[in-house]
């Protein structure tokens, strides 16, 4: 049995498949089921049992060696690429994996960005958690006003000055304290109100937010600009209309419309049965907010405008609860998997 063994082991040395069959066929000889190494088991059945023992450490070592051999050409044949290029069959199909699906309020936020970047807005973020300075006070809100109220903020219980951001104007005047005119920025970011969620309405939403401050700004630029992003974002056709409204930073304010796409007009939950939809708020920036940051609102004035993305994105494709976009099903998200943004 030692001089079998030791012949064997001998003849392994030598061998040097060079080829992926070479090397099943060397297995099989040796270690398939009428192998050598098989049949050595096999054998030991015939002997004493005080051999058996010995003997099976002797065909183990064989195994081994085996193994190694195995398992050393298979090395060498991976760290050789000219090898791995003619094992390589080019003419088997390629494994396709399945492609994930971009959220929906991801896509048109990317969109809506790219539409400002080319009109020659950057981008700027700042922190979800605030305080009262940056997200009320410097942006003109009074001391009573029903926006600082419980119902409408999540404060922070240990110091009634820190809030979630509600709004990202909050980011308007931490660019405006730091920056000197011209400022030409968009402020994207997720904010949050203390409001009960239903199918129009959430606590959490995103917002994107502009701003232009120079000298010689007016009325007529805000107008133009956003008749620009809204037939960039819906197409030329879309209806659009002013409406004058109030907000603590701007004066005048204004509320922008767009015809609603989701009914065409003739009326539906989401646009309350008027055919019209409200998209964004918009203004020219209160004198006072531009003198809280340090701005001489004699030289200079500009706008500010604010859109939702979740209800932008209902209205671009005809989404009628706004708790889709917070639920993570996937059966949702897929439908999103053809889009751009």
């Amino acid at each position: 049995m030692e001089e079998i063994i030791r012949q064997y082991l001998e003849e392994i040395s030598g061998v040097s498949p060079s080829n992926r069959e070479e090397l099943e066929a060397f297995r099989v000889h040796w270690l398939g089921k009428k192998g050598i190494v098989t049949g050595l088991f096999s054998e030991m059945k015939d002997l004493p049992a005080d051999r058996k023992r010995q003997a099976g450490q002797m065909v183990n070592t064989l195994k081994q060696a085996v193994l190694l051999k195995l398992e050393q050409h298979s090395e060498l044949k991976k760290q050789d690429p000219r090898k791995a290029d003619r094992d390589t069959d080019l003419t088997l199909p390629a494994n396709f994996l399945e492609l994930g699906a971009g959220h929906p309020v991801s896509i048109v936020g990317r969109e809506m960005n790219g539409i400002f970047s080319r009109m020659g807005f950057t981008i700027q973020e700042g922190p979800e958690i605030e305080d009262d300075w940056h997200n009320f006070t410097a942006l003109n809100f009074a001391a009573d006003h029903p926006a600082r109220d419980m119902q409408d903020t999540f404060f922070i219980e240990k110091s009634p000055d820190i809030l979630l951001r509600t709004h990202t104007s909050s980011v308007q005047i931490r660019v405006m304290e730091g920056q000197k005119p011209p400022i030409r920025n968009i402020f994207p970011g997720r904010v949050f109100r203390n409001e009960a969620i239903s199918a129009r309405a959430h606590c959490i939403f995103h917002q994107i937010e502009g701003l232009y401050i120079d000298e010689d700004i007016s009325f007529a630029d805000l107008k133009q600009t956003l008749y620009y992003f809204a037939s960039e974002l819906f197409g030329e056709g879309i209806g659009i209309r002013f409406r004058p409204s109030y907000f603590p930073f701007t004066e005048p304010s204004a509320e922008m419309d767009i015809s609603c796409l989701i009914c065409s007009g003739k009326g539906c939950r989401v646009c309350k049965y008027s055919g019209w939809v409200e998209i964004l708020g918009c203004g020219m920036v209160d004198p006072n907010v531009l003198e809280n940051c340090g701005i001489d609102s004699e030289k200079y004035s500009g706008f500010a405008f604010g859109i939702g993305i979740e209800r932008t994105a209902m209205l671009k494709y005809q989404i009628d609860d706004i708790r889709l976009f917070f639920e993570n099903d996937v059966r949702f998200i897929r439908q999103f998997r053809s889009m751009h943004g």
